[in-house]
């Protein structure tokens, strides 16, 4: 299906370049725009998607049905008064920043404001990115809910939820990929010590933690599961699984969640 919306990010970090790059997959280039305030990232960030900036935020709203949010919850406070007379009631407002409610941003941005909250992670820079999306429906057309989907799903995957669980999509999907990387790097650190080379280990690491997750995605299976059918009677697999469990793997990445958690409540 294809969709004639125009879209402006205001914001072209990390997450916001991110989304750029996917969406250009289902998107034309000439839907997009942005704006960025750093004159040398907004350059690179063209060079590289084929997007052209726009010369202000207000500029960007403007020449926008669908305005992206993509900026820190801490620099809010600056970017809203410079695109508030921007955004209507006509428009869709995204917003990707961690901790700041659809009812706040309603109250910065008028009430008629309608809302998409969404929490994405860095993956969708290859098209495998996995977002949290809530919103109320009633707001909505089906045209609208159709392109809403078609813009998360154009970078990834997507799932609805309600909002007051948006903060445990942020530690079980935002914020995870860096916890997936720290695990990725000790992996080939330690094939490292035993004589691979270390380009050689980081694509084992990198293969193996993809082909485990789309074995999971794709046969629906239990993690646990899946798991034992790798952990073969007094093997080395269950000799590694037991020493994970002696020096709390899974506490570890519990806590780092706890404290994910507690952040999004703090953030600003």
């Amino acid at each position: 299906m294809e969709f004639s919306y125009k879209f402006g990010f205001i914001g072209a970090g990390n997450m916001g370049f991110a989304i750029m790059k996917g969406l250009c997959q289902s998107f034309a280039p000439e839907q997009i725009t942005f704006y960025e305030r750093n004159a040398q990232r907004a350059e690179d960030v063209s060079a590289r998607t084929g997007i052209a900036a726009a010369e202000s935020g207000i500029a960007c709203a403007l020449a926008s049905e669908v305005v992206i949010l993509a900026v820190k919850p801490q620099q809010l406070a600056n970017v809203v008064p410079q695109i508030r007379e921007g955004i209507s009631g006509q428009q869709i407002l995204i917003s990707i920043a961690p901790g700041v409610s659809v009812s706040e941003l309603k109250e910065w941005f008028g009430s008629d404001c309608r809302v998409v909250r969404a929490m994405p992670n860095t993956p969708a820079l290859v098209g495998e990115g996995m977002t949290g999306v809530c919103y109320d429906e009633k707001l909505f057309s089906k045209a609208e809910q159709d392109m809403i989907q078609s813009f998360f799903e154009s970078f990834g995957r997507m799932a609805f939820v309600e909002e007051k669980l948006i903060d445990a999509v942020v530690c079980v999907s935002g914020s995870s990929p860096a916890y997936v990387y720290l695990f990725m790097e000790a992996l080939a650190d330690s094939g490292v010590r035993y004589g691979l080379p270390r380009d050689m280990a980081y694509e084992m690491a990198a293969q193996a933690v993809l082909g485990s997750a789309r074995m999971l995605l794709e046969t629906g299976e239990h993690p646990g599961l899946l798991k034992d059918r790798v952990c073969s009677p007094g093997g080395t697999t269950i000799a590694a699984v037991a020493a994970l469990e002696e020096y709390g793997l899974r506490n570890a990445v519990m806590k780092a969640c706890d404290a994910c958690y507690q952040k999004c409540g703090n953030i600003r």
